[in-house]
């Protein structure tokens, strides 16, 4: 079975299902409201875990009464949690989402402990591949890029200012289309393989800027986009690791973000392994 480290973020999910996304400075009423477990780190762990892998969480949460419905779908899939540390003095990570009836979405941070996870908290042996991404300090990620000897993978979100030398310790890079052309030139730089999620269009892959690979994503009635990223991570991440070749690995992929924007909430949307090889074998 491969072995996968999620070096990330854990949070609470409030989120509001609206007719519409409201304007600036516009209230939007008769909305419906949810709160799921989320958090990039989190629902990259559990994702890996529905797909196959024996996942394991590297994350800080906090001591607070919002802890434990963060991790329960973790917890009750058989994620490995020895690793997400408690924080007495910072609260566990909160995310505000507003949804609306197209599955396009709108999301607030407030990171609590996830801000705290150190590079003296990594712990990244026995992997075969790690996972990142940028809602913890960049510092971690760097240093557990540094210190990864498998594959490692960064989900370049959300973007922010990097440091010198990460993009370059990365063997793939996963962006969507305004992270790529936020990071456009280092990006350009990097000797990773970069693959760029399209949403209905697909996903493509390339190195030292040639195309290597692309996949068309499945049509479907998307009704919540939030985890569908984090799902095509996982997913690209699995098919790597299982050795298939990056066309196959992308429409795999590709099928995992697209069944979870079918359902509702970010864990609770992610496809098991079986799920996604019978929404695969019907297309």
């Amino acid at each position: 079975m491969v072995r996968i480290g999620v070096v990330g973020s854990v949070n609470l999910d409030m989120v509001a299902t609206a007719p519409r996304l409201p304007r600036p400075g516009e209230t939007v009423t008769d909305a419906v409201f949810a709160i799921h477990p989320g958090g990039k780190g989190a629902n990259q762990a559990l994702a890996a875990k529905r797909l196959g892998a024996d996942s394991a969480l590297i994350a800080r949460v906090g001591t607070d009464t919002n802890s434990g419905p963060a991790l329960e779908l973790l917890r009750r899939d058989g994620v490995d949690l020895d690793r997400a540390y408690r924080d007495r003095e910072h609260g566990t990570g909160v995310a505000l989402i507003v949804v609306d009836h197209a599955g396009e979405n709108q999301i607030t941070v407030a990171p609590g402990a996830n801000r705290h996870l150190r590079p003296e908290d990594l712990d990244l042996s026995g992997f075969d591949a790690v996972i990142a991404q940028l809602e913890i300090p960049v510092e971690t990620v760097l240093a557990a890029a540094e210190a990864t000897e498998t594959l490692f993978v960064l989900n370049a979100a959300p973007v922010r200012e990097l440091p010198s030398g990460l993009l370059g310790a990365c063997d793939v890079i996963v962006v969507n289309e305004g992270e790529q052309d936020a990071l456009s030139e280092p990006l350009g730089e990097a000797d990773a393989l970069i693959v760029t999620t399209l949403g209905p269009k697909g996903a493509r892959a390339r190195k030292n800027a040639q195309e290597v690979g692309h996949a068309s994503a499945p049509t479907v009635n998307a009704v919540d986009t939030v985890g569908a990223g984090d799902a095509f991570t996982a997913a690209i991440t699995v098919a790597l690791c299982e050795g298939r070749e990056i066309g196959e690995a992308l429409a795999w992929a590709c099928g995992a973000g697209a069944l979870t924007a079918t359902r509702r909430g970010a864990q609770p949307s992610l496809p098991t392994r079986h799920e996604l090889d019978d929404f695969m074998e019907n297309l």
